[in-house]
């Protein structure tokens, strides 16, 4: 049985990537690699420190700063999951907020950024048994990975996911808003200079507009038992 195996997941924002992603590592006893959480601790940071704003960004400054950024994630035993450190702060909650997502993409388009978070991905993935989702995995951090899935849905659908998500955390947010993000941000992570979200030629694609998890882990799974069993 070969277990070292890398799963690269990309696709656009709110497609499900992450629950896929931990259902996966969570029944092949596989390492989750959250990297759309890196980029998004970063924007975080350059909130924090004022390098971003409504109608601005300091990507110099940001970048001068980059080596005070320390990223980590440590598993959550009674959620299940890995959560995001920022400087040894946990910021899981923080990064989820949609003033967060209304600049990460802006964040990600910022060459020096991505440099350091890819040669930090790949080094996470150097021995395999590793699935990780985000923009650029299948393309740029693990071009030769050994399966490789691009998820996708409509902007409707998944304004509509991240809504229903957000209103249930006790967020005050319009589905307006969240739709006007979601289109922003697929323009924005589809026309980047640097490593732009683009679909592998060899990954398959998963369009989930109207698929429930279950149908489409079910359907993944029998990807992975070729590759495993």
């Amino acid at each position: 049985m070969k277990k070292e195996i890398t799963i690269a997941i990309d696709g656009f924002s709110s497609t499900g990537k992450s629950t896929i992603a931990k259902l996966i590592a969570k029944k092949y006893n596989f390492i989750y690699v959250d990297t759309g959480a890196m980029y998004r601790a970063v924007a975080l940071f350059a909130m924090q420190n004022r390098y971003i704003g409504k109608n601005f960004v300091d990507a110099n400054s940001l970048i001068s700063k980059l080596k005070n950024i320390s990223l980590s994630f440590q598993f959550n035993k009674e959620e299940g999951f890995a959560e995001m450190f920022l400087n040894k702060v946990n910021i899981e909650k923080e990064i989820r907020t949609l003033e967060v997502s209304q600049y990460v993409s802006q964040i990600a388009t910022i060459s020096e950024v991505r440099r350091k978070l890819v040669s930090e991905q790949q080094e996470m993935g150097k021995l395999g048994g590793i699935v990780m989702d985000g923009r650029d995995i299948g393309t740029v951090v693990f071009p030769h990975a050994d399966l490789k899935l691009f998820m996708t849905a409509s902007a409707n659908k998944r304004a509509l996911r991240r809504y229903e998500e957000l209103i249930k955390k006790g967020d005050k947010v319009s589905y307006e808003e969240i739709l006007f993000n979601v289109q922003e941000r697929d323009r924005i992570d589809s026309t980047r200079e640097d490593s732009p979200l683009i679909m592998a030629s060899d990954a398959i694609e998963f369009d989930n507009s109207d698929m429930e998890i279950k149908e489409q882990f079910d359907a993944i799974c029998v990807f992975i038992n070729k590759l495993i069993l």
